[in-house]
């Protein structure tokens, strides 16, 4: 797909990965709608982007809600081709600890929100995309899903987290199989250790410390390098049913 083309929905658009993935389209000439909580910085990210930026507001989580917003980015953009799906959240639990078990409730939200959030957001757009006409590969669509090393390589602490980012790598290649007969391809990116907006948070020492991890480059990924491979995916044609990590090698410990 060629990026001037792009008409992307990009979930959890205002911050981290998901804004450098809004901003690198844009740059190449594409349109993006930002689906993001109506609390977060969307319409300010928009504002700033320029004018082939929209802000949609929606939870993930929510289906009409999410109908909603794809039916107001396919009104801005005069369609919808592409979905990055960057929206998730991480709530860190040891299975059992000084706390006693974790909480049920802390382990649902995180698989809620991160797999059935993605989903949700991939089912509905799915739809939308079906409409759209095929170009000359055949090409209606094309989704590009965020999993995590944590998927393979979970810490302690992780395993609601883990579980959700493996639930994304195991969904990959059969939503990619349901979709293949209308021309909508489907691919995840498994981050390592990024500077995002979370670990900002953190200590400068403690940040150099994570990036020290890494075996080359040496340090923490940009979020401008997803966006390039979120970019890259949606203009290779066959890339399809794979999960890719961005990683610098890292194999992460168990703590």
């Amino acid at each position: 797909m060629d990026p001037k083309n792009v008409k992307a929905v990009v979930t959890g658009g205002a911050s981290g990965l998901g804004r450098a993935t809004v901003t690198r389209i844009v740059s190449a000439g594409g349109r993006a709608a930002i689906l993001d909580l109506a609390s977060s910085a969307g319409a300010d990210v928009a504002k700033t982007l320029g004018p082939r930026v929209v802000f949609t507001p929606a939870d993930v989580t929510n289906g009409p809600a999410v109908e909603s917003a794809l039916e107001a980015a396919r009104g801005a953009m005069d369609g919808v081709n592409v979905l990055v799906n960057c929206a998730g959240i991480g709530t860190p639990m040891k299975t059992f600890g000084k706390q006693g078990p974790a909480r049920l409730e802390d382990y649902t939200r995180v698989i809620t929100v991160n797999l059935i959030g993605t989903f949700n957001c991939i089912r509905l757009t799915a739809a939308v995309m079906a409409k759209n006409a095929p170009n000359a590969e055949g090409e209606r669509g094309v989704v590009v899903n965020t999993a995590s090393v944590a998927a393979f390589d979970g810490q302690i602490g992780q395993a609601a987290y883990s579980a959700s980012k493996g639930g994304i790598v195991g969904m990959t290649l059969p939503v990619a199989r349901d979709l293949a007969e209308l021309g909508i391809r489907v691919v995840t990116i498994a981050p390592g250790i990024f500077d995002t907006p979370l670990l900002a948070t953190l200590p400068e020492p403690v940040r150099i410390s994570l990036g020290k991890q890494v075996p080359f480059p040496p340090r923490l990924g940009r979020s401008d390098e997803y966006a390039a491979l979120a970019l890259h995916i949606v203009e290779n044609v066959m890339l399809n049913g794979e999960t890719i990590r961005l990683d610098g090698a890292i194999r992460m410990q168990p703590r």
